[in-house]
């Protein structure tokens, strides 16, 4: 750094703002990679675009926000029975802040039992292997690997369900959908290959999985993903957090300890 430079600056490549005349503190025009964000994308751009462009150097392709706004439509409610969304409901029916209902989502959501650890793996999966089925089968293999000094090692395969038979259908409705965009050569791959990744797996995908592949075919990386993947399942916490707000303790089922019962087991 200069001896001109003022410390107190702070340095982005992504956003710039030009302060207005008589209020510094005000800013008078915002630019998000060089694009007047108030005087030229409002009312002209898509969310999507912005979002891609917050994390992106340059704007997305036709494909590419066509991609990210089915995506973040598939990913916009994981339903009440998903944990992450299950621990706002709790935030919410104990009359919690609404931030504190939605740090409840990110916390429980951020893991890798279908949450973004597991999609930042699944991600990195992509980076490694790309559309080589051999490659992939090892990189499946050998999850194990991915343990380090914070995760430990994943307990199934990232991007695949522990839990089910056979694959979810709305899991291949949103693959079969995503795929058809033509955005990369990811998720039309994932979806010729199916039944090969799925016997590799010895799992049958998950929505993480079609996520992973889709945010791949989006050119963003791996931590790219785990952050987009835990603001994009957000819209769903905080409905129904303010939904069993509404409705009250009463109304919610929380679960049913038998102590009795419980204690009958240890002592015999």
């Amino acid at each position: 750094m200069s001896s001109d430079e003022n410390p107190n600056t702070v340095r982005s490549s992504i956003w710039h703002e030009d302060a207005e005349p008589d209020n510094p503190f005000a800013a008078r025009t915002a630019y998000c990679r060089g694009y007047d964000v108030y005087g030229e994308m409002l009312g002209q751009a898509r969310w999507a675009e912005m979002l891609y462009l917050l994390f992106m150097p340059d704007p997305p392709t036709p494909a590419q926000t066509e991609l990210l706004e089915s995506l973040a439509l598939a990913l916009a409610n994981p339903g009440p029975r998903e944990p992450s969304v299950h621990a706002a409901m709790c935030g919410g029916v104990c009359g919690s802040t609404a931030a504190s209902s939605l740090m409840a989502a990110l916390a429980v959501g951020a893991g890798q039992l279908g949450g973004a650890r597991e999609v930042y793996s699944a991600a990195s999966g992509w980076a490694s292997c790309g559309t080589n089925l051999a490659a992939w089968q090892g990189w499946l293999a050998n999850t194990s690997e991915l343990a380090n000094g914070i995760w430990p090692a994943p307990e199934h395969p990232p991007g695949f369900d522990p839990h089910g038979l056979g694959t979810a259908t709305p899991v291949r409705q949103t693959l079969a959908c995503l795929a058809g965009y033509g955005a990369g050569p990811r998720l039309p791959w994932l979806q010729q290959y199916l039944p090969e990744m799925e016997a590799a797996a010895g799992r049958p995908l998950s929505l993480s999985g079609v996520a992973a592949a889709a945010l791949a075919d989006l050119e963003f990386n791996p931590e790219q993903s785990e952050m987009l993947y835990l603001l994009l399942r957000l819209p769903g916490a905080a409905a129904h957090a303010l939904e069993q707000r509404a409705l009250g303790y009463k109304k919610f089922p929380f679960g049913v300890v038998d102590l009795e019962s419980a204690t009958e087991e240890q002592t015999a």
